[in-house]
């Protein structure tokens, strides 16, 4: 009876078919679609890449190198500036209808989040969000309550749709790939909304998510200007800086510095979160970090259950900033 629930599975696999929505900005793949790659993999089956954009060459190129592609999808057209869901959806929605795929995912970003949930409405299916295991082709494994529980679900629906964090699945390797490229037609501009501009922040620090280090402040910085520790503190480890939402809502620092639940998703090598208590929704984007260091001076501050090394100590009074 084993031998023959393994053949099935087998089998099963075998006639899977993934789409993974490429994240992008025509220049440069954003990295949480290398870890969707590599859940898509676990599938079995095929796993193809759309990249719809304006002038993605670039793009169409890097994936085709990726470990696990078996195909690239490109729609270029000027209604998908900027990567409107309104504009992709329908894009998807007919990728959909030529290739009849069993599954479809993209990263938990606020971009997969954003467009596959409207994917899933038009197909009449339940999409299934922030998957940190796969199981089987129609099992997988999720966060719930702020990543502080797991549930395990059984998908019966006939498309597989799902978002998948991150920080759970390795990256694919970007090199060795050799993915064979097809142009698919750009559907009509729905017309419902105009990309004007992005104001992006600059900065020579690392980018947050794909930091190997990460420095993060929270209310006990007591305020914006005191950031500037660890402004410095960052520079000296080549980090990026984050902030807990406590932070963010008091003013300290803008909303895209946000660790967390409702921010961005964490996993650097070495995490040191300072004046941080810990709330659940912060530990939630952090939490999968290699390495956890916390100071506060509240010795119950719940970022010490989960910190590697903890000092309880007044922040302004301790000599790292030496």
């Amino acid at each position: 009876r084993v031998k023959a629930l393994n053949t099935s599975t087998g089998l099963l696999q075998r006639f899977q078919s993934t789409l993974v929505v490429a994240e992008h900005n025509n220049e440069k793949l954003t990295p949480i679609t290398l870890n969707a790659i590599t859940a898509a993999s676990k599938l079995g089956g095929e796993v193809s890449c759309l990249v719809a954009g304006t002038n993605c060459t670039k793009i169409v190129e890097e994936i085709s190198k990726v470990q696990g592609v078996k195909k690239v999808l490109v729609a270029q057209h000027d209604s998908y500036k900027g990567a409107m869901p309104e504009e992709l959806t329908p894009l998807i929605l007919a990728t959909q209808k030529q290739f009849s795929f069993t599954h479809i995912c993209a990263g938990a970003s606020a971009f997969g989040k954003n467009l596959l949930p409207r994917v899933a409405a038009k197909l009449d299916v339940a999409p299934v969000s922030d998957i940190i295991e796969i199981k089987s082709p129609d099992t997988f494994v999720r966060t719930i309550y702020a990543g502080n529980a797991l549930s395990t679900v059984k998908c019966n629906e006939p498309i597989k749709i799902f978002t998948v964090r991150g920080t759970s699945f390795e990256a694919a390797p970007t090199e060795g790939g050799d993915a064979a490229s097809e142009e698919v037609a750009p559907t009509s501009p729905t017309g419902i909304s105009e990309w004007l501009e992005q104001s992006l922040t600059k900065s020579d620090r690392p980018e947050l998510t794909s930091a190997k280090v990460v420095v993060s402040g929270g209310r006990g910085l007591k305020s914006g200007e005191n950031f500037k520790l660890l402004y410095d503190l960052a520079d000296k480890m080549n980090a990026a800086v984050g902030a807990s939402r406590a932070a963010v809502d008091a003013g300290y620092v803008p909303n895209d510095m946000q660790v967390g639940q409702t921010g961005k998703i964490v996993a650097p090598e070495l995490y040191i979160a300072i004046g941080i208590s810990g709330a659940i929704q912060h530990l939630a984007g952090m939490k999968d970090s290699k390495t956890i260091v916390a100071i506060n001076k509240d010795p119950e501050a719940p970022i010490f259950q989960v910190a590697d090394y903890g000092l309880v100590a007044d922040l302004f009074k301790v000599s790292v900033w030496d």
